[in-house]
């Protein structure tokens, strides 16, 4: 291919990882590298409809005041995520307000944030919000045409099967089978008699093909790992007598619960639990659960010595058994996410290597058409 072409199939490339990355999250319910706001309680450093850089939380390490954070409220907008500034921080918590707002989040209803809610940091630059404009708008201008084409196909085919984010993997899936066949027939449609001579060159190129594949297993590895993981509330009241209610507990005192973790996918998966506040203590902190079953976890919660109501949070880290565990206990003890890009690089490496020794380095098709004393011929 001539490098303008090259050019043309990375910014495509682009294009489309950011779509994905944007629906991912929006699917997933937390930010995926790109996210965007829908409201206007951060103007005017961010529009409703605005993008951002999301660098996961995990990898800034605390927040401090003054960052931008997207946390899981537990009342603003009926709970979810929120894209707000810290603007303090307390023994029970980090104060979080909206520029646009008059009054800090907790001067409401929403209690303050704790570190575990903290999905993610948006990227700044000497203090500046690295602001895409309009990116969220154009994201959900897409992904309701898409919804609509699910929508009107289920109505047509009588199916549910097209329908919700596995549909769209099996509607992109179709999609590309069909585009596939369409361009091998076009290619070997009807001879042009009235040219003397004539070349073309429709080839796809095995290196984009095996790098689209690597791409997509990695993605896919990715979000087996990191979508069901995550930080998980217990939320108990300290206090000063004895209750028979399992999530009342005295002052000082300890008390356990049973925890379920299950693994719906088909690859075995190392599972770390972390308590993530203070008071909180898991048993086992790891374990292996093998595909579409369960494990089970003890948790020991250790009520403050300060009467009230106290979030308590857990941190779920989940790796593929591609590694020894020896290897995953090192790597996330270096860093929760080491594992996850070791893992990454294993697999794209893997397939890439694969790929390029079955398939080649050429193209797909590759056909030069030239006269013959015959007439039109073509050769690869």
């Amino acid at each position: 291919m001539t490098p303008r072409r090259y050019f043309s199939v990375a910014v495509q490339l682009l294009l489309v990882l950011t779509v994905v990355t944007l629906l991912a999250g929006h699917a997933l319910g937390q930010p995926v590298l790109l996210s965007f706001v829908e409201t206007g309680s951060m103007e005017p450093t961010l529009d409703p409809g605005d993008g951002f850089v999301a660098i996961p939380a995990e990898l800034t390490g605390g927040p401090e005041r003054n960052d931008v954070v997207v946390f899981t409220a537990k009342k603003i907008e009926g709970g979810g995520l929120t894209t707000h500034r810290i603007v303090g921080e307390t023994d029970r918590g980090y104060i979080t307000q909206g520029d646009a707002n008059p009054a800090t989040d907790q001067a409401g209803s929403e209690p303050p944030v704790q570190e575990a809610q903290i999905i993610a940091t948006v990227w700044q630059v000497h203090g500046n919000v690295v602001v895409i404009p309009h990116l969220g708008t154009a994201a959900m201008g897409i992904q309701a045409g898409i919804e609509a084409v699910q929508y009107r196909l289920a109505a047509l085919l009588g199916v549910d099967l097209l329908q919700g984010t596995q549909g769209l993997a099996y509607l992109l899936a179709i999609l590309s089978i069909l585009g596939y066949v369409v361009d091998i027939r076009l290619s070997s449609g009807p001879k042009r008699e009235y040219e003397f001579s004539r070349s073309r060159d429709t080839g796809m190129s095995m290196r984009l093909v095996v790098f689209a594949l690597t791409a997509l297993v990695v993605f896919s590895a990715t979000m087996a790992m990191v979508g069901p993981a995550g930080a998980t509330e217990f939320g108990i009241v300290s206090a000063s007598f004895e209750s028979e209610r399992p999530t009342v507990i005295p002052s000082g005192e300890t008390k356990s619960f049973d925890y379920t973790v299950p693994n719906g996918g088909l690859v075995p998966t190392y599972i770390y639990l972390d308590g993530a506040t203070k008071g909180v203590d898991v048993e086992p902190g790891s374990m292996l659960v093998t595909g579409r079953s369960q494990a089970n976890a003890t948790i020991n919660l250790t009520a403050p010595m300060e009467t009230g109501y106290h979030p308590m949070y857990i941190q779920e880290h989940r790796y593929l058994a591609v590694l020894p565990s020896s290897v995953i206990a090192s790597l996330h003890e270096f860093h929760p996410w080491a594992p996850i890009i070791t893992i990454d690089l294993l697999l794209g490496g893997i397939i890439y290597v694969l790929g390029t020794a079955l398939l080649g380095d050429g193209s797909i098709r590759s056909r030069r058409w030239k006269r013959t004393g015959g007439g039109w011929s073509n050769s690869p």
